[in-house]
């Protein structure tokens, strides 16, 4: 540890104050401003258990302490640092940190304060004390910059926009986005009280189940779980044609949902499985797009899904054990489309299996209890109905107590690594969900909300598909600057109860197909005026209901459904449309221009950016199919004969179009095999019609078979 020092001296110049905290002996052997960052990042972790655990104070006060330590240890680690170790404008970065933590703690300590004050005024005003001001400029202005260090300027400047809306901007505007101004102290104290603002439903997300969960993935990576993970899947793929993406897939599959983020996880295991794809005969851009799109799809595999399943249950109120059920199908389909480029990539080019990747038992041995034992507690509490942050706090002991039997136990050393590691992780996302919450504010406030879903409804006309592209072109806009779990709130609340609508008027259609008997909701029709009105209780064409429906107004439309679409349909169309959301929230990793997660990769390979994007773009293709299936099949809320049909048939529509996007099957393809690979995946996939499907499957299958033939008297072609 004597030589630590020196060590440090051939660090490259420029590293934050973040990635110095991730290195503990260069902590220990450092100034006393590292040691001291160190210990209050460890305590803030243990906080975050106790609170959830034992303290229990209430909401507003834990969400203000949640981001008075971020934003303390964000204004600390966003530091640049000079070669040596040394902390630029630490001082002053320092007093800013502690200004953002008083202000916070103030907010909550003022809160009955002002209700007080306000109850014993006349006047419709907020009272704010000068200090109430200050504190709450101070929160603001701190989540702002925060942000903006943490993620750049786009959420920043949303923010400001948002914040100018409801305050001036609004009124000022035309049309459908025109909004009242609220006075500057009703616009305070929506920001910082209302349940939609700073410190309401968004922050107690953060504080009560993400950093937790990001905690408890730092304590997998110190124990050795994640290396289980990886020498696992070598196990288990390794020996397979291409068996090196294999590897890739399944362990990035694995702790992806655990990681919270695909950035991360990609940096953290695409330095061991990029390299070994391509040993293994992949070429550089493909082996990268492979592990940004795994990456990605860890974000939708149970039980954690990245944090995204717990984000949901927050914002629909449906149980988290019923969105993790359901997204066990999708999340197989998304990986197999992916399993199926790879094995489509091997064959095209030739790559074998004569030099498989040996699997280190110790590392196999030293985290399989680690990593199997806390996860399984941890996933069987939550299906059991116990909340997020309880089976999180117990997986986390559970996996102290297990590593004690295993070579990598989580001692008094490890165990502040893990904390230390897991915090540090999670301040991005913890000022960014503050930020956001402003954001939310102003769109609660001020309607915008309800004007975006009648965007919606006017400018799809009633297409569902025209809806799902507008909503997809929006995902990928926001995704250039927003984090995914923020770029799915704010598409969330903007498109969900729209696409959600939009959803149940296919059960309305349905019904004036039938005729509507009941004369209570026949009788809201008679607001509508077209002439199929008449028919609405005798019965009409589909074409004539979905006309009708089309002419309806949003406002009317809003009131009309819960009267003909029962509760439980209502509910589940709820969590489909959050679903498609949330698979699109995804595409900015891995489409471009922007793509964190394939940009990642391609720094890993040494591959061009733009190309591996465009790989990685081809490889997760199930981003967009799967959202498809979602909106026009019962894949969500359907039988488990129905949702295993629709699934089982789907593969052979996504083999299809994976084939076609490669140009290749088990062999090369001929021109007249790409109109019948086009008509039998199309046919795969129409929804719940045997026939189609059945014929749809057999053509695909028909087509791999002569593939295989032709392929095995043809040469492969030369990996590039």
């Amino acid at each position: 540890m004597a030589d630590a020092p020196a060590q440090a001296e051939d660090r490259p110049d420029n590293l934050s104050f973040k990635d110095r905290l991730s290195d503990l002996d260069f902590v220990l052997s450092n100034a006393w401003y590292y040691k001291l960052v160190f210990i209050v990042i460890c305590c803030f972790g243990i906080w975050h258990v106790l609170t959830n655990l034992y303290l229990q104070e209430p909401g507003l006060w834990q969400n203000c302490i949640h981001f008075a330590g971020f934003g303390f240890l964000a204004a600390i680690t966003t530091l640049r640092t000079d070669k040596n170790g040394n902390p630029r404008h630490l001082w002053a970065n320092l007093i800013f940190g502690v200004l953002i933590a008083i202000s916070a703690l103030w907010i909550a300590y003022a809160e009955n304060g002002i209700y007080e004050r306000t109850l014993a005024k006349t006047g419709l005003s907020w009272q704010f004390t000068p200090f109430d001001w200050i504190a709450g400029f101070v929160v603001i202005v701190g989540a702002i910059e925060l942000t903006r260090r943490l993620t750049g300027w786009i959420i920043p400047i949303l923010v400001i926009l948002s914040l100018s809306y409801i305050l001036f901007l609004g009124e000022n505007l035309p049309g459908a986005f025109r909004a009242a101004s609220l006075p500057l102290d009703d616009v305070l104290f929506r920001s910082l009280y209302n349940d939609e603002g700073m410190f309401g439903i968004i922050t107690t997300i953060s504080s009560a189940n993400i950093t937790l969960f990001m905690i408890f993935g730092a304590f997998l990576v110190v124990s050795g779980a994640s290396d289980f993970v990886i020498e696992m899947s070598k196990g288990i793929a390794g020996r397979l044609r291409g068996g090196a993406a294999f590897v890739a897939v399944m362990s990035s599959a694995l702790t992806g949902t655990i990681s919270g983020s695909a950035v991360a996880n990609t940096a953290s295991t695409g330095v061991i499985t990029i390299p070994l794809m391509k040993s293994n005969g992949f070429r550089g851009k493909f082996a990268a797009g492979v592990e940004a799109s795994a990456s990605t799809g860890g974000q939708l595999m149970p039980p954690i899904m990245g944090a995204g399943a717990f984000v949901m249950a927050s914002y629909t109120g449906i149980e988290y054990s019923r969105i993790v059920a359901v997204s066990v199908v999708p999340a197989i389909l998304y990986f197999l489309s992916v399993a199926f480029i790879v094995r489509i990539e091997a064959m095209k080019y030739g790559i074998g299996t004569e030099k498989p990747e040996a699997v280190d038992r110790k590392k196999l041995i030293g985290g399989a209890l680690n990593f199997l034992l806390p996860l399984a507690i941890m996933t069987y509490l939550l299906v059991s109905g116990r909340t997020p942050s309880y089976a999180a706090c117990i997986a986390i002991g559970a996996l102290i107590v297990v590593s004690w039997i295993t070579p990598n136990k989580m001692g008094i050393r490890n165990i502040t690594r893990a904390l230390a590691l897991g915090v540090n992780t999670s301040v991005m996302t913890a000022v960014l969900l503050v930020a956001v919450g402003l954001i939310n504010n102003a769109v609660t406030t001020s309607g915008l909300a309800n004007t975006f879903a009648l965007m919606i409804a006017q400018w799809s006309q009633g297409s569902l598909l025209i809806a799902l592209a507008l909503i997809t072109v929006a995902s990928l806009i926001l995704g250039m600057g927003l984090p995914v779990t923020a770029a799915y709130i704010v598409l969330s609340i903007l498109s969900a109860p729209a696409l959600a609508g939009m959803l149940a008027d296919g059960i309305i259609v349905q019904q004036l197909v039938s005729g509507i008997s009941d004369p209570v909701a026949a009788a809201s029709f008679m607001l509508v005026d077209s002439p199929l009105i008449a028919k609405v209780a005798t019965g009409m064409t589909l074409a004539e209901a979905q006309t009708l429906m089309s002419t309806i107004p949003f406002e009317l439309a809003v009131v009309l459904r819960p009267t003909l679409v029962d509760v439980e349909a209502m509910t589940t169309f709820l969590l489909t449309a959050h679903l498609i959301v949330f698979w699109l929230s995804q595409d900015s990793n891995v489409t471009p221009p922007v793509c964190l997660a394939a940009f990642t990769a391609a720094g890993i390979a040494k591959s061009p950016p733009m190309a591996t994007g465009v790989e990685a773009w081809k490889i997760a293709k199930g981003l967009y199919i799967v959202p498809l299936i979602f909106a026009y099949t019962p894949l969500i809320g359907g039988s488990f004969d129905t949702v295993a049909r629709i699934g089982f048939f789907s593969l052979f529509g996504i083999y299809a179009f994976s084939a076609l996007l490669q140009r290749h099957s088990e062999g090369p393809l001929r021109w007249w095999m790409y109109p019948l690979l086009i008509a039998g995946g199309a046919a795969a996939f129409y929804p719940l019609h045997w026939i189609s499907n059945i014929a749809g499957a057999a053509v695909v299958l028909g087509i791999i078979l002569i593939s295989v033939r032709i392929g095995a008297n043809s040469v492969p072609a030369e990996a590039k």
